[in-house]
């Protein structure tokens, strides 16, 4: 809920975005999607810290 707050005080499309990929986990069945998401989340977070150093 804070990730949603602090979003959408800067970008109502990155709430809309992050809103639809809650919605989209909610509705797909199964553990596949979920565990996509957060690898892609975790692999984006390291080249943002890769490419900072």
């Amino acid at each position: 809920m804070l990730l949603l707050f602090v979003g959408g005080v800067m970008n109502l499309l990155w709430v809309a975005a992050l809103g639809m990929l809650v919605l989209t986990e909610k509705l797909i069945p199964g553990r596949l999607f979920q565990r996509a998401t957060g690898i892609a989340l975790v692999a984006a977070g390291v080249a943002l810290l890769l490419r900072s150093i």
